[in-house]
């Protein structure tokens, strides 16, 4: 038997409607591959918006029943599901603006979150001392995560996950594949009874619960803390860290380590060394100190050396559980501030060195002129797509040495003008 005999409940909004205020069951559209863009004033486009996903929704059905799915478990979550606007705009949002990793962290590890983080150490004390026991992770880290993701489950997400998950599968081609497979688990999740529709809410690209797990990673990494039957990481808040454990640990956490040291570079320091790997006896020997001076505890542990904000800001030795975060979110300042609150709610100290706040990243679009301007200049970047990578860095420093400048390989706006500027 197919979908069909049970279809999804249409809305009735205009495309003007998506600025109100969006719930689970808010209809509103915007502007998907043509459906909506220039047929506003037409009043149809609703229709035609609607009829489009349906129709999707039911061909998406043998798909889900072939996954396992059953057929009430596929009405109840569709039930009055609408492409999700939000979703949409974020999907196609190319940031003009980049915030600088000192305002990330200061908002990321204010002393407002290392208050609560202490404060969820000692309230779930207990479930974290069998957490350490059963994955070797961290507590701190795992709390950090927590702190980070939902600012300790204060804010899950607004966001239907299967609404989102279907949004992106439809309006999204060249990744469809990932977010159909994606929504197939979050049905599966459903299908299961791990939890109810009506709790199942998350980002806008789908990411749930306390820790915001995709779907895919929930199947691989979720765990059943108190054995209750369900790996409920929305309301189950022992479940939800002791899932994060396990995924840092099925991603190699190194039990005991750190993720890194803030450390100070010497008079003349060699920036080719920035993004190098070697073991901490060889960055001292190298003259590259802890602040005070304090010795690195395993000289034989590898570190790579990395300058976020370039030259002029804090420098970081960055140890294997670094990396580990960065599986959980591949980006420099998500993982150093994780670590950071990590050693601040264990009680350490903020960092020494202070920050370049005037010398400002670039925005993706200031990127890849960036990139171009290199390329023509001869400074070979590769492919410029606003990316900054290795190639990008090279060239960068590349293009510092010949112009006398730190070759730091920071792409900064003072940069992008001293290159428009010829050098």
């Amino acid at each position: 038997m197919g979908f069909s005999s049970f279809s999804v409940t249409p809305a009735r909004r205009s495309c003007a409607s998506t600025r109100a205020p969006l719930r689970r069951r808010a209809g509103g559209w915007v502007a998907v591959a043509g459906l909506c863009l220039g047929l506003v004033s037409q009043g149809s486009a609703p229709a035609m918006a609607d009829t489009a996903f349906n129709r999707w929704v039911e061909n998406f059905w043998p798909q889900a029943r072939a996954a396992g799915i059953g057929r009430t478990t596929y009405r109840r979550a569709f039930e009055g599901v609408t492409p999700d606007p939000d979703t949409i705009r974020l999907m196609n949002k190319q940031s003009e603006f980049v915030k600088p990793i000192w305002d990330y962290l200061d908002s990321a590890v204010s002393e407002t979150r290392v208050e609560k983080g202490r404060e969820m150490l000692r309230t779930y004390s207990r479930e974290l001392d069998e957490i350490e026991r059963r994955y070797g992770v961290d507590r701190e880290a795992v709390v950090a995560i927590w702190g980070m993701e939902t600012n300790y489950g204060s804010f899950m997400g607004k966001h239907y996950v299967v609404r989102a998950l279907a949004t992106l599968a439809y309006a999204a081609p060249r990744r469809q594949r990932f977010w159909s497979k994606e929504l197939i688990t979050a049905l599966k999740i459903l299908d299961d009874g791990h939890v109810d529709p009506s709790r199942m809410e998350g980002s806008w690209a789908g990411a749930m619960g306390h820790t915001q797990f995709m779907p895919s990673s929930w199947k691989q990494y979720a765990v059943d803390y108190d054995r209750d039957g369900r790996n409920d990481i929305w309301s189950n808040i022992p479940d939800a860290l002791a899932s994060t454990a396990n995924y840092l640990k099925r991603h190699g956490w190194r039990s005991g380590y750190t993720w890194g040291y803030e450390v100070v570079l010497p008079r003349g320091f060699d920036y080719g060394n920035v993004d190098a790997e070697k073991t901490l006896a060889a960055w001292s020997r190298a003259g590259v100190q802890r602040p005070g001076g304090r010795a690195f505890p395993r000289p034989s542990d590898d570190a790579v050396l990395v300058l976020p904000a370039g030259a002029g800001g804090p420098a970081f030795l960055m140890l294997r559980n670094f990396y580990v975060i960065k599986r959980y979110n591949n980006a420099t300042a998500y993982a150093l501030a994780v670590g950071h609150l990590a050693d601040r709610i264990r009680g350490g100290d903020p960092f020494i060195q202070t920050w370049p706040r005037d010398a400002l990243p670039l925005s993706r679009p200031q990127t890849k002129e960036l990139q171009a301007q290199l390329n023509r200049r001869g400074f070979n970047v590769g492919k410029a797509d606003g990316r900054v990578g290795p190639a990008t860095r090279k060239g960068i420093r590349a293009f510092q040495r010949s112009a006398g400048l730190v070759p730091d390989g920071y792409p900064s706006v003072r940069l992008l003008e001293r290159v428009r500027a010829g050098g």
